[in-house]
């Protein structure tokens, strides 16, 4: 489980993060939800490591991020996968060597042992025998399974995905939103997606933290977010045109 409290965020006197609290449950996929320019970007990069939170405290099952020692904080680094919009696999890598990356970096296992785990990963997202493959040969959907098959290799704790469904047409969207739920509950692994699309929200939102101007409005599931009077909840939510049709129908 990860747990943030009273966290704060400036950029100068720009106050981006304000008073958050929240828990991100382990097993579950954890959606964070909200405009563009809400905070959800820079709650994300906190939570990985890649900005320091200016007051308040980032927990790891229990312990706080802030106060680790390098040691420890390079250990968790080892803990995390990372989804990134639009996938960011090296062009210049095959698929194989695109996953196999992060256990040439963190690990000490053999070359028969990575490439087990890169084919197992594989296996996992459905791309069995496309190793030797350039991303450049593949569709938007098979590089975001090359990107999942990468985040996981390292069997991770902690899974965060960034605005996954980007660029991909709806029918390839339900099969990564589903892929990611698969291995969320397969491995029980705590998974937090940052995301602005209603369609995942309402196929794999268990638990659903909604940012407005740097704070925490609402937090739900996706069965609760019609029962709602939060008024700029409501705006976000019937702003997608599926959700414009609904409340016409």
């Amino acid at each position: 489980m990860i747990e943030i409290k009273n966290i704060e965020k400036y950029f100068g006197e720009h106050h981006v993060l304000k008073n958050m609290t929240h828990k991100f449950e382990q097993g579950k996929v954890n959606l964070i939800i909200g405009e563009s320019g809400s905070g959800k970007t820079t709650l994300i990069k906190i939570l990985v490591g890649l900005y320091e939170n200016d007051t308040g405290s980032v927990l790891f099952d229990g312990t706080d991020m802030n106060q680790m020692k390098s040691k420890e904080k390079k250990s968790l680094r080892k803990e995390i996968g990372m989804l990134f919009q639009g996938g960011a696999l090296y062009d210049y890598m095959t698929v194989e060597e695109n996953i196999i990356f992060p256990l040439t970096m963190f690990t000490e296992r053999s070359n028969i042992e990575k490439l087990e785990r890169v084919n197992f990963c594989l296996k996992r997202v459905n791309l069995e025998g496309t190793n030797k493959l350039m991303p450049s040969e593949l569709s938007g959907g098979m590089k975001k399974r090359v990107a999942i098959a990468r985040a996981i290799v390292m069997q991770p704790k902690y899974l965060f995905c960034d605005e996954p469904n980007s660029g991909l047409d709806p029918k390839t969207s339900i099969v990564i939103d589903n892929l990611i739920k698969e291995i969320t509950e397969e491995y029980n692994i705590t998974t937090i997606v940052n995301t602005h699309d209603m369609n995942s929200v309402m196929q794999i939102g268990e638990n659903v933290a909604f940012i407005h101007q740097g704070e925490i409005w609402w937090t739900g599931t996706k069965e609760n977010l019609f029962k709602s009077d939060n008024k700029e909840l409501n705006k976000f939510v019937f702003a997608s045109e599926l959700f414009k049709s609904l409340r016409k129908s």
